[in-house]
C-alpha cells in the first residue's frame, strides 16, 4: 500500500549550515569528550604498567616521554580543560543565565581563551619543574 504523503525532507548536513560559535562549541565539546575517553586508555596503561613490574612501567614511560606520547598527553590535557570549561558554561546556562546569542558568543570566546591558557600554563609548569 503506497503512502499518499509527500516524502519527508532530509535533515541538512553540516556543510549546509553557516558555522556559528555555538555550533563549533557544541561540536568541540563532543569531540573533547571522545578525546578524553581515548586519552583515558593511556592513563589505564600507566596504572597497569605501574602495577605490573618495572620493565612494563619503563615501556610506558619511554612512550610517554617520546614526542608522540607528549602530543597525546598535550591533546588530552587540552581536551580536559576545554571540556571542563564548556561544562561549566552548560551549568551556568542551566540556571537561565547567558542564554542570549551575544552572551553565548562571548562565553565561547572566553572558553577558548581560558582552556588554552590553562593547558599552556599546566605544560609550562610541568616543563619548568620537571
Amino acid at each position: 500500500m503506497a503512502s499518499s504523503l509527500p516524502p519527508r525532507p532530509l535533515s541538512p548536513h553540516l556543510q549546509i549550515w553557516r558555522w556559528t560559535m555555538n555550533m563549533a562549541l557544541s561540536i568541540f565539546h563532543r569531540v573533547s569528550g571522545v578525546g578524553l575517553s581515548v586519552g583515558t586508555l593511556m592513563l589505564v596503561w600507566m596504572l597497569v604498567a605501574a602495577a605490573t613490574d618495572e620493565e612494563s612501567y619503563k615501556c610506558f614511560l619511554d612512550f610517554a616521554t617520546s614526542w608522540v606520547g607528549q602530543v597525546c598527553l598535550f591533546g588530552w590535557t587540552a581536551a580536559l580543560y576545554y571540556h571542563l570549561c564548556s561544562g561549566v558554561r552548560h551549568l551556568i546556562m542551566d540556571t537561565g543565565a547567558m542564554i542570549t546569542i551575544p552572551a553565548t558568543q562571548k562565553a565561547g570566546f572566553v572558553i577558548f581563551v581560558v582552556s588554552i591558557a590553562l593547558t599552556l600554563s599546566t605544560w609550562g609548569c610541568l616543563k619548568y619543574f620537571y
